[in-house]
């Protein structure tokens, strides 16, 4: 029997409710969106990038969607040219995993109208504001795809009302991004404008 009240087993329990981290992939290898919700140091970020690239893109269709990797496993799905790849504590189930994944990519394909790789490309940060949308801390708070797309809509119209005229939206919304972000997006860190021209 189970107990419960244990501190361990809620502390077990709890970590298992969410993603550690999220990685958008290419079949070449090239990282389209990486997200980190768990605290690792860059060299795990970059070992776990290079285990991912090790390990899932030279996998044939028919094989397994879950590899297991110490203290988590991968949990992936490719769609088109794309992997979309779940590192998801042991403990948690692989199926709601993929489920979780299936219901980010219909976000993405409901805001992009059917998502490319290019989409990404061009548009990380509304890619992260879907992202972030749906999942706080790599547990999903939102299901409802419509509800999403709904706030993703207010948050847009939110920035044309406060960008002054002449202005490019994309630098209001370069604010929020971290330097890698902006620097995928071709914009220098910090500067306005869209080739980071003040």
């Amino acid at each position: 029997m189970v107990d419960y009240e244990n501190p361990n087993v809620k502390s077990k329990a709890a970590a298992a409710c969410g993603w550690d981290f999220i990685v958008l992939m290419s079949r070449q290898g090239k990282i389209r969106l990486s997200e980190f919700f768990s605290s690792y140091s860059e060299s795990q970020k970059k070992r776990i990038l290079r285990d991912i690239a090790a390990d899932v893109l030279p996998r044939q269709a028919k094989m397994c969607n879950i590899i297991e990797k110490g203290e988590y496993k991968f949990v992936y799905r490719r769609y088109a040219s794309l992997y979309f790849i779940v590192g998801a504590p042991v403990e948690m189930n692989e199926l709601i995993v993929l489920e979780q994944i299936h219901l980010f990519v219909e976000a993405l394909d409901g805001y992009f109208n059917s998502v490319c790789e290019l989409d990404l490309v061009f548009s990380l940060h509304k890619s992260l504001m879907i992202l972030f949308e749906m999942f706080i801390g790599g547990m999903l708070c939102e299901s409802n795809r419509r509800e999403v797309l709904q706030k993703i809509v207010e948050a847009e119209e939110m920035v044309e009302q406060m960008t002054k005229p002449g202005e490019d939206t994309s630098s209001q919304l370069d604010d929020g991004l971290s330097f890698q972000e902006q620097f995928q997006l071709g914009r220098k860190p910090g500067a306005r404008g869209p080739r980071g021209n003040r």
